[in-house]
């Protein structure tokens, strides 16, 4: 993630306990299986997902590596049994948290069926299964209009995506216009753009030449506190319109309160994905309905001990599809 040297400096003032083996999301093989296991084997490919929920309390809710959460129990996860990440050789996960990766199918030779992905190229997940859990709490469907905003970094560039990918139409926002275009140029004909102008009257008229919208994403990071797009997407949705918040606003954001009640809009709050979400997104990617194949690009592969150039490689690659990877 392009942020991650933010979560580790302080800059974005992430709650998590010290001393720490810090992590994301992870493409591994599997070493030693707890004894309960009956699907995974040793040396299968997996996906590890770094969002851990207490068994007992699905509210309880880390980020491994990354955050602590907000509740007691969320804070005992991370600093218990799964307080270290995958910046390692091995990682301790949850059984619960490892997906079987379709390895001939992913990663075999498209002569023999497969889809040709380097195991590198499948750290994309990270990106964007977050957006896909976000659409999907909003049931977006084949034919929608979908407005995401921001559109140009990592996790905006995702949804745009995937969305394609769900089969909407979407209006992707954002204030670089040369970003933009070339999110549509190199994502096609159902890509359209609206550039940020901090008027939410110019911004409402240029959506609204798209006619019927029915859904907006919202990514926003903390710096757009005060943007107008939220106000201008909010009010361009048709009647019963739904709404995905899964920015990073730290302050509370005005919301049109007589037109989202008037107009029966859904407001949706979501964190992150469930392991449905996870289940639904690897369909997608098994069966090529997501191709991403030629939009994910591995901008720096590095050593664990190399993690300064690799942070500072992950600072500049926060565009469509750019990866910087760890590989121990």
């Amino acid at each position: 993630m392009a942020y991650l040297p933010d979560v580790y400096n302080g800059a974005r003032a992430y709650a998590y306990a010290t001393p720490l083996v810090t992590g994301t999301a992870a493409i591994g093989r599997v070493v030693a299986l707890g004894p309960d296991a009956v699907v995974l084997k040793p040396h299968d490919l997996v996906y590890v997902d770094a969002v851990v929920r207490g068994r007992d309390d699905p509210g309880a809710i880390i980020l491994m590596g990354i955050a602590e959460g907000m509740t007691e129990g969320s804070r005992k996860l991370m600093r218990g049994e799964w307080r270290d990440a995958t910046f390692a050789e091995y990682a301790k996960v949850p059984l619960e948290n490892v997906h079987v990766l379709d390895e001939a199918r992913l990663c075999g030779s498209p002569a023999e069926g497969g889809l040709g992905y380097g195991t590198e190229q499948l750290g994309w997940m990270l990106q964007a299964l977050v957006p896909y859990g976000g659409l999907r709490s909003i049931g977006v469907q084949a034919g929608e209009t979908v407005i995401v905003a921001p559109a140009t970094g990592g996790f905006g560039s995702a949804a745009v995506v995937v969305a394609l990918a769900m089969g909407a139409r979407v209006i992707a926002m954002g204030r670089n216009g040369e970003a933009l275009e070339g999110l549509k140029r190199e994502l096609g004909g159902r890509v359209e753009t609206v550039r940020m102008t901090g008027d939410v009257g110019e911004e409402m008229a240029a959506l609204k030449r798209f006619g019927k919208i029915d859904a907006f994403f919202d990514i926003s990071p903390p710096e757009a506190k005060g943007s107008t797009h939220f106000k201008a997407a909010v009010l361009s949705l048709r009647p019963e319109g739904r709404v995905s918040l899964m920015g990073g606003f730290l302050e509370d954001v005005p919301i049109p309160h007589r037109f989202v009640m008037r107009f029966d809009i859904t407001l949706r709050g979501k964190w992150m994905y469930s392991r449905a979400d996870n289940v639904a997104f690897l369909s997608l990617l098994n069966t090529g309905v997501l191709d991403v194949r030629s939009i994910v690009k591995v901008r720096g592969t590095f050593k664990l001990e190399e993690w300064e150039k690799a942070f500072e490689a992950a600072a500049g690659a926060g565009r469509l599809g750019e990866l910087v990877m760890f590989n121990p």
